[in-house]
Parts: structure tokens; C-alpha cells; sequence
């Protein structure tokens, strides 16, 4: 015990605009959920961009997006996660080793709820669409990469929100180009999956913080009542 305490996986630079983020998301998640509820056909927005087919793309790029679709697979998923786990081991960050089982899990399940709830379909009733689960889970990885980054770099406010919001953006619009591309959700499923998990992880990264700092205080009190 170095009685250094483990740094936080939300940097306290970062509460209050990623809070704000948070909080824009989640509206944007129930508003678009409150327009497309029951729907079962592109809306405005998603003609505006392209209308998802089975062959939206041709090979190589379908190539591209199958693998990525894969990512987000049951298989593809354990294994993304498991890496991503090892790795905060590796680097002595066992909070974001939690939080990326805990954000993977909170972001999947709040997307499963969503979808019953919605009930937004394509491609048959069977297909629950609205929000992208893929997408979701993607960008959740990438926001506890880059929040992990941020820490690693010492990255200031500026800067650390920046990077956390690029990752964002890059793997949301990846995961979710594979997804309409591949037919498999209109746009604005790909964009309520990504608001998705920009209003869950930043959540979940503080219980997760909040729980470990109640630990160690815990722990710390307990070791401190002992007899010498």
C-alpha cells in the first residue's frame, strides 16, 4: 500500500462538461425515441442521408463493415472488452478495467430497454431498431479509452474533453456507418445509440468512482481501528 489514492476514472476537469454532455444526450436519446416510437419505416432524416439496404456498399467496404459489425457481436465483444480490461490492468488503472465491464454492461442494457420501449422496427417486427446496440457499445469503449488516455496524459480540461468527444465521434460514426451500411438500422438509430452512450458512460464512471473512493475509505478506517 503506497497510500497514494488511485486516480479517478472521470477527471474532476471533466465532470462538469461532460456532465453537460450527458445531459444534452439523453434528451436527444428521448426525443428521437418519442418521435420514432412504433415506427417501422425511414423517417425524414434517415432518407435525407441514405436508405439502409442489404447492399448499401460493395466489397472492399463491405468487407470493412462486416468487421466492424463483428465488434459488436456477442464473440467479437468479449473479446474487445477482455483486451481493453488486460490493458487497464497493465497500466495499473483497475477502476477503468471496472468501468469498461461496467460501462459495456449499463449501456447494452440500457439500449435493450430502449428498444423495448420504442419499438421501432426494420426489416420485420422482429427487428428492434432504435437505438443502434452496436453503436452504443462502441462508443462506450472509446470514451473509457480515451478517458483513460486523459488521465495517462495529463491532459487539461481543454484538451481532455476534446479528445474524449473525438474518440466519440470517430468510433460512433464508424460503428454506426457499418451499421446502415450493412442494413441492419436507419441513421437515426446509429445517432440514439451514439447519444446513448455518451449519457451513460460519463454516469456510470462516477458511481464507479464514488464506490471506489467508499472502499478505500473503508478500507483505510478498518486498518486504522486495527490493534498494533
Amino acid at each position: 500500500m503506497t497510500g497514494r489514492p488511485m486516480p479517478a476514472v472521470l477527471p474532476p476537469s471533466l465532470r462538469a462538461r461532460l456532465g453537460l454532455v450527458a445531459a444534452l444526450a439523453a434528451l436527444v436519446v428521448v426525443v428521437l425515441g418519442a418521435l420514432y416510437a412504433g415506427h417501422s419505416r425511414p423517417g425524414r432524416v434517415d432518407r435525407w442521408i441514405i436508405l439502409p439496404t442489404a447492399d448499401s456498399v460493395r466489397p472492399p467496404w463491405r468487407h470493412v463493415a462486416l468487421a466492424l459489425d463483428f465488434l459488436g457481436e456477442p464473440a467479437g465483444s468479449v473479446v474487445l472488452v477482455m483486451v481493453i480490461v488486460a490493458g487497464c490492468l497493465l497500466l495499473r488503472r483497475p477502476r477503468a478495467a471496472v468501468l469498461v465491464v461496467a460501462g459495456a454492461a449499463m449501456v447494452v442494457g440500457t439500449a435493450t430497454l430502449l428498444k423495448r420501449l420504442v419499438g421501432r422496427t426494420i426489416h420485420g417486427a422482429d427487428n428492434l431498431s432504435y437505438p443502434s446496440g452496436h453503436t452504443a457499445f462502441f462508443t462506450a469503449l472509446a470514451l473509457v479509452v480515451a478517458l483513460l488516455a486523459t488521465d495517462r496524459l495529463e491532459l487539461g480540461r481543454t484538451a481532455g474533453t476534446s479528445l474524449v468527444l473525438c474518440a466519440a465521434l470517430l468510433a460512433g460514426a464508424a460503428m454506426g456507418w457499418a451499421q446502415v451500411a450493412l442494413g441492419a438500422h436507419y441513421p437515426t438509430d446509429a445517432l440514439g445509440g451514439w447519444c446513448t452512450a455518451l449519457a451513460v458512460i460519463p454516469a456510470t464512471a462516477w458511481l464507479v468512482d464514488q464506490a471506489a473512493d467508499r472502499l478505500a475509505d473503508r478500507t483505510a478506517g478498518a486498518g486504522q481501528r486495527e490493534p498494533r
